[in-house]
């Protein structure tokens, strides 16, 4: 969130930790991170580096440089969020407190598997006659290495802080770098001088020459020489609330990553990573912040609050499928640990617990550990829980769409890890349906916050009463003869060569309604308007399937030209709505006022404008102040954040779908009663169903005409009857593809049977089918029409041991994958 000036003011102590030289204090006003939507003063400079391309040659391994450790979350503590507490964070972080916090965590914590210590900024004061940093002697009078030494003594690991670039006091200096005598500090620099970080503390790196890497090589061999096991890299950007390329870390971050690698140092990238570049954080970091930090800034008075936590969904909705073994999606600080801290309530905190839990995500928490309370430590030593988190499977909602998801993950015992959000304004009993998680049959159910097995239920089972802002975490395991869909973008199927997810080769479910005006009165009825192609439809602010984030509320009856006459307004920057949608285009409509601001408008998870709602003198009435019309046609979601202004306001969302009714709109007159008939665009076998008729007699499908019965239509109302065909998608509205002859799908699955189902279409050719190893079968997956959902390969009778099913493409432009399934003996 966006800090106020006298919050600022709090943290202008702050040391962060640039490379500067010995005896200059690395104290800066812009100490703090800003919140969403501060733009920095870099973010405009002159001269900044053009985009770098991705990299062709990586040197280091994918999943970044921290190897096997990273195969699972960390476990921890930070620094920082006490740092910001105390309001002393420079000094706050001195020997005796870290100590303090060493032995707390030995005591309380590592007995359930958390061992990592990470000093935050403000550790160093200086630079060595090498332009590497220095610890602070003012806070570890008896020297770091004898900190560094006590925490291993523990057991535990420690890390450090560093951002990218190097300062211009180490320019001046012109020092010599470590190893490298021929290599001087005053060199190092890109020229003319570009600012590296989003504080614009520091200046970026050449590293097109060698010397650039050579000195970062010197800092992390120095780190590694003490013992370090960990660096937290800040201010990295695309991300850092910099999107637009003028401040671009990607090289730091692969300098960083390969002088880190050969010491299988832990690198953790911050904050607010920009998701378009998710694969690249994830080449060569173990972790990266997805949004922005958990603390409140709230000091001596809490280290958090609630909409600091409620952002987090949607975020995850986008980056859930980027974290596996090598890389996590971190949340930043869990603080749950002191209800008199936290800044939250006990379902609160118990629901944040629970998201970190289920997203995989590194659980470090940023509490005094010294001053836990009962049910902080219960919240943090759950051994079941703490399994979720340490199984590395991060949970995905069912659907955004409401205020109560229910988010799950398929394990590799075939069980379910399900959660049950109510991120509602009222309690309330939420359902978890087994078709929604791709599971057919019974299952036994067990809440694992309660530790306490509830029994064993058919097709879904109903968690009640669970309060506002509360949490239910269940673990379900399928019985014998239950059934498992799993999609193409879960983490048990792996992809080797050229494969995309989506990329327009994907088909979503959708529904058009057909309009049929019934009238009873003599006179020819108007025949149907031939349809254009493309339909607009009108979402207003107050429909339940738009989701609103943070402290919202609906004003009525303002009498201000709003969209049928209401809004939808915040006052907190951060706040956010988010709406998804099939078509290829959307508008965001709203009033434009000179008491708001900008907004941030997100499609798809990436950020594609900043729109000004500001308007000096008067009012606009349903302004469009965001439009995109070339998307492909498919699911998308829109996503808006707050970002100044006193208010931002919601009026209504304008999308635009492909119509796949021809014409979409007719008549019917019962005094000369004459059956319907429309073409459809897709094919028949894709129509699913025309809601509440029934196929045969109410209608018939005859190649792509569908006939609506005049029996049907004379027994409707007279006024307007909305008819609703809904047609199949791919499973989830999602497919992997792949252009590349040899690229092969891959499922490693325990059943009796098995079953392969996908796309059949004009674009692809054959494939191969292995079973362990062996060629089973070759299947042709040409088809004169795309449809969906076909199941393609099926083996049964199967001794119920481990198997693998390999798909590889043969031929055709494309091979698309849409599900696998398996039987559980």
């Amino acid at each position: 969130m966006t800090r106020s000036k006298a919050l600022r003011g709090v943290l202008a102590t702050l040391v962060i930790a640039a490379l500067l030289p010995v005896g200059s204090a690395a104290v800066s006003s812009a100490a703090p991170r800003p919140g969403p939507g501060a733009v920095p003063e870099a973010a405009s400079q002159q001269g900044a580096v053009p985009q770098a391309p991705l990299p062709s040659n990586v040197s280091a391994a994918p999943g970044g440089p921290a190897g096997a450790q990273a195969d699972k979350p960390y476990m921890g503590w930070s620094s920082y969020s006490m740092q910001v507490y105390a309001g002393n964070g420079g000094t706050w972080i001195n020997e005796k407190q870290i100590t303090a916090q060493s032995d707390a965590m030995h005591a309380k914590l590592q007995p359930y598997g958390y061992n990592r210590i990470n000093i935050d900024a403000a550790w160093n004061d200086g630079i060595d006659g090498y332009g590497r940093p220095t610890p602070s002697a003012k806070n570890y009078p008896s020297g770091f290495q004898t900190l560094i030494d006590h925490i291993h003594g523990n057991g535990q690991k420690i890390g450090i802080y560093a951002i990218p670039g190097i300062g211009q006091q180490v320019i001046d200096a012109n020092l010599p770098v470590y190893g490298a005598p021929e290599c001087k500090t005053g060199d190092l620099p890109v020229r003319p001088l570009v600012k590296a970080d989003y504080w614009g503390i520091g200046y970026k790196i050449d590293f097109s020459k060698p010397c650039g890497q050579k000195y970062i090589d010197s800092i992390a061999d120095l780190f590694a020489s003490w013992g370090i096991d960990l660096v937290k890299f800040d201010s990295v950007t695309p991300g850092s609330g910099v999107s637009n390329l003028t401040l671009d870390a990607r090289d730091d971050v692969k300098a960083w990553s390969t002088a880190l690698a050969k010491h299988k140092i832990w690198l953790e990238l911050s904050w607010a990573l920009d998701i378009n570049y998710a694969d690249y954080w994830k080449q060569y970091a173990n972790g990266w912040r997805i949004d922005w930090d958990v603390e409140c800034y709230c000091e001596g008075v809490a280290l958090t609050a609630w909409p600091n936590i409620s952002r987090l969904f949607p975020k995850l909705a986008d980056w859930w499928r980027h974290a596996g073994p090598g890389g996590w999606n971190d949340l930043d600080s869990l603080n749950v640990g002191n209800g008199q801290m936290d800044g939250m309530t006990k379902d609160e905190r118990r629901t944040a617990a629970t998201l970190w839990a289920v997203s995989a995500a590194p659980m470090y928490t940023g509490n005094d550990m010294t001053r836990l309370d009962q049910y902080g430590l219960d919240l943090l030593t759950n051994r079941e829980v703490i399994a979720v988190n340490q199984a590395g499977r991060p949970a995905h909602p069912v659907s955004t769409t409401s205020n109560r998801q229910v988010w799950y993950s398929l394990n590799a015992d075939s069980s379910y890890t399900v959660a049950l959000f109510n991120l509602g304004q009222t309690d309330a009993n939420m359902t978890a349906t087994f078709a929604d998680l791709g599971l057919t049959g019974s299952a036994k159910v067990r809440d694992l916050w309660a530790k306490k097995d509830l029994g064993t239920f058919n097709g879904s089972f109903t968690a009640n009463d669970v309060p506002i802002h509360g949490a239910r975490l269940f673990k379900v395991t399928p019985q014998s003869n239950s059934t498992i869909k799993v999609n193409d973008d879960d983490l048990r199927v792996s992809y080797d060569g050229d494969w995309k997810r989506n990329g327009n080769y994907e088909v979503p479910a959708t529904s058009e309604p057909l309009n049929v005006t019934i009238s009873d009165s003599a006179g020819a009825s108007a025949p149907g308007a031939a349809n254009v192609g493309t339909r607009t439809l009108e979402i207003n602010n107050d429909n339940a399937q738009i989701v609103y984030t943070g402290s919202w509320s609906r004003s009525t009856g303002r009498g201000l030209g709003d969209y049928q006459d209401d809004v939808q307004y915040s006052e907190q920057n951060g706040d956010s709505f988010s709406y998804s949608f099939v078509g290829n285009g959307v508008d965001y409509v709203t009033e434009t006022h000179n008491s708001q601001g900008e907004v941030d408008i997100y499609i798809d998870g990436q950020l594609k404008q900043t729109v000004n709602t500001y308007q000096a003198d008067g009012r606009g009435a349903q302004q469009v102040v965001y439009s995109i019309s070339d998307l492909p046609n498919g699911a998308h979601t829109i996503r808006g954040v707050k970002k100044s202004g006193q208010f931002m306001l919601v009026d209504k969302l304008n999308v635009r779908q492909e119509s796949l009714l021809n014409p979409d709109k007719a008549t019917f007159n019962k005094a000369q009663p004459a059956d319907v008939s429309i073409e459809i665009s897709r094919d028949p076998g894709e129509l699913a169903a025309i809601a509440g008729l029934v196929k045969g007699t109410d209608y018939t499908v005859t190649g792509r005409t569908v006939t609506i019965k005049k029996e049907y239509l004379a027994k409707q109302p007279v006024g307007t009857v909305a008819l609703d065909f809904r047609f199949r998608g791919d499973y989830r509205d999602d497919v992997h593809a792949t252009t590349a002859n040899g690229a092969s799908a891959s499922f490693t699955f325990t059943g009796s049977s098995v079953n392969w189902s996908t796309a059949l279409a004009p674009d692809q050719g054959e494939a191969d089918v292995y079973l362990d190893g062996k060629v089973i079968r070759r299947v042709n997956l040409h088809g004169d029409a795309r449809v969906t959902a076909r199941q393609v390969f099926t083996a049964t009778g199967l001794r119920n041991a481990q198997h693998t099913l390999k798909i590889v493409k043969v031929s055709g432009d494309a091979l698309r994958h849409d599900t696998f399934g398996y039987t559980i003996k």
